[in-house]
């Protein structure tokens, strides 16, 4: 009898489990995403073939972690418009110190990531010390961040970067791209950062309601102003991949990453009013903006349509988000 209530204990709990996760926007999404590689796999013979593959996953990796980091910021209800130009202005500057100063690769890497750290933090201190709106406020500073990358460079590559770190960008391991594990590792850092520590559950408290976190103490922009720099860093980190898969610097990187990263996001269930949402879901909503966009390479459609397409997706997710917010708030008018 023990053992019979005990397997049945067991199968309870895991039935209990699966329904939550079914219930999940993380799981629908990922039940799209996978759709979605069926139909091209079907639409396309060459969508599953292995350079294919490896191609989509490496670019999935740059547009995953942006997303990510613009996760963290949407989940207290903000947005940067400046990852972008922070993500391409580190890798002009990484750039500079291995080629023109001959300064060690993978020191000159880390430079980056800490002044990607020091431009979110300015970001962030100016938001929340002058009280300026986020989104103005980072549309002018990465027009900061872009005119000073095109007076560094006046608008030329800067190649040569030292082979040593061309890995980072180009190899694998164990047939994965190694920026996908970046990825992967950032993904897992930062889910375990707001589901498993405080300043995370702080994070959720001020998505939900900024005044009432206030109220209870949580120090809402100090945190507010964290979660920017680490923005900046994540962004820098993307940045500097980007210039070892390339194997040069150039201004023109990060160019489409806000507006992806936005999409990202809200795709994988980050409501736009804070709050709400896993980061992790902003992988799978950047694996279903790569997928539409490899498709369009594959059919031949030309490639000036990402643009349009990336937009209209942004759209779509955004509609999404708000339609399950309205529908959401009648529910709880109702009751």
């Amino acid at each position: 009898m023990g053992k019979r209530n005990f397997v049945q204990q067991l199968r309870g709990g895991l039935q209990s489990a699966y329904h939550v996760i079914k219930r999940s926007s993380l799981f629908a999404i990922t039940l799209v995403l996978i759709g979605m590689v069926v139909i091209a796999s079907i639409v396309s013979p060459y969508f599953l073939d292995k350079y294919n593959l490896l191609s989509l996953v490496r670019n999935l990796a740059f547009v995953g972690l942006i997303g990510i980091a613009q996760s963290l910021l949407l989940l207290v209800g903000e947005l940067d418009l400046s990852v972008g130009k922070v993500a391409s202005l580190c890798g002009i500057l990484a750039g500079m110190l291995m080629v023109n100063y001959g300064i060690n690769p993978y020191l000159s890497m880390a430079i980056a990531l800490v002044l990607g750290f020091v431009f979110g933090l300015i970001n962030g201190l100016l938001i929340t010390k002058l009280r300026l709106n986020a989104l103005v406020a980072t549309i002018g500073m990465a027009g900061v961040y872009g005119g000073v990358n095109l007076v560094l460079t006046k608008g030329k590559a800067i190649p040569g970067i030292p082979e040593q770190i061309h890995v980072l960008g180009k190899g694998n391991i164990v047939g994965i791209p190694i920026p996908f594990l970046f990825t992967l590792v950032v993904m897992v850092l930062v889910v375990t950062f707001v589901r498993r520590t405080k300043m995370g559950r702080y994070v959720y408290a001020i998505g939900n309601n900024r005044e009432a976190a206030r109220i209870l103490g949580i120090p809402v922009n100090r945190i507010r102003t964290v979660l920017y720099a680490i923005v900046g860093m994540i962004s820098a980190l993307a940045g500097t991949l980007y210039v070892a898969r390339l194997g040069s610097s150039q201004s023109a990187i990060g160019e489409s990453w806000p507006m992806n990263s936005i999409a990202a996001a809200v795709i994988g269930g980050i409501a736009l009013t804070g709050g709400v949402g896993n980061p992790a879901g902003a992988l799978v909503g950047a694996a279903i903006i790569s997928v539409i966009s490899n498709l369009i390479v594959l059919l031949g459609v030309s490639v000036y349509w990402q643009s349009a397409v990336s937009g209209i997706v942004v759209v779509l997710a955004i509609t999404f988000s708000s339609l399950s917010a309205i529908i959401q708030e009648n529910r709880q008018n109702r009751s």
